[in-house]
């Protein structure tokens, strides 16, 4: 059981608190109604998004056991059998699809957009140099919406903007980790390896942080963001994202991590308390009219 558990990459469900960007921006946190249906699309992308580390364990799990990591998955190293893994992604699926359709029609959309992302990403799109990170980064934009889409509030560009280019900026950095850490086994692990370079990776990443800097700071100046939140004082959450952009940086080119971007994030003590204090601003911030 612990292992089937560990297949379901509990701690990867962090990504999914994404979901609660437009409760929190919307200014709805205030509201037991609206939190208690944020917490519930957190739960349908928890239990879809596990749904889909079992399928994709269970397709790769020949190349995983290539990998110096990888192949100490349960899957990979048989510990979970493929007929228990696959009836676990069923059942989870099943879940996540029903507890959607529960939640209201713009949430089960975005939870058989997230679906369909993932299954053409698994199928082959992830073989793709690029568009395998911007696949990768769709999906948090998919979960963004659906935070906005379940309250019925107003989806943010700026929402859109900032969550792709934050996704793009920690896909690319994950790539360039693996193609340097694997080295010449890359291509064995990742097909899309094959499309990239360390320097063209270096110029992704650059151009991303540069991009996600500035679309945060234009957020937080926007007239209509200003005007939302009755104060401008939200430009001074900026050089929480600049810090932790740039310790990000700092673990991949100077610590060799970033393989697993949930894990940096989880252990690494200042980035960690660094989102922390972001969101802790954020909330004092909007929330204080």
């Amino acid at each position: 059981m612990t292992d089937l558990i560990r297949s379901l990459r509990p701690t990867h469900w962090i990504k999914n608190t994404v979901v609660f960007a437009g409760v929190i921006f919307a200014r709805h946190l205030q509201s037991a109604h609206d939190l208690l249906l944020s917490v519930g699309a957190f739960g349908v992308f928890c239990a879809l998004a596990s749904a889909i580390y079992l399928f994709n364990d269970i397709r790769d799990r020949q190349s995983d056991r290539a990998h110096p990591q990888k192949q100490h998955r349960p899957i990979a190293s048989g510990k979970v059998s493929v007929a228990t893994a696959s009836s676990t992604a069923a059942i989870l699926a099943a879940i996540g699809i029903l507890g959607a359709t529960q939640l209201g029609a713009g949430l089960l959309s975005s939870a058989l957009v997230y679906v369909a992302l993932n299954l053409f990403y698994s199928l082959g799109l992830k073989r793709v140099a690029i568009l395998d990170v911007m696949i990768v980064a769709a999906g948090f934009v998919v979960r963004a919406v659906a935070g906005a889409m379940v309250i019925n509030v107003a989806i943010s560009p700026w929402l859109v903007v900032c969550t792709s280019l934050l996704a793009l900026f920690l896909g690319f950095g994950k790539r360039r980790w693996e193609l340097v850490s694997l080295g010449d086994d890359a291509t064995t692990h990742r097909a899309a390896l094959a499309g990239y370079t360390v320097p063209l990776l270096d110029q992704l990443i650059a151009i991303t942080t540069a991009s996600t800097v500035v679309a945060y700071a234009l957020y937080t100046l926007a007239p209509e963001t200003q005007e939302k939140f009755g104060t401008s004082n939200l430009i001074w959450t900026l050089p929480f994202v600049i810090y932790g952009i740039f310790r990000y940086l700092y673990l991949i080119h100077g610590r060799q991590k970033g393989g697993n971007p949930t894990r940096v994030i989880l252990t690494d003590w200042p980035i960690l308390v660094n989102v922390l204090l972001w969101l802790g601003c954020v909330v004092v911030i909007v929330m204080r009219v």
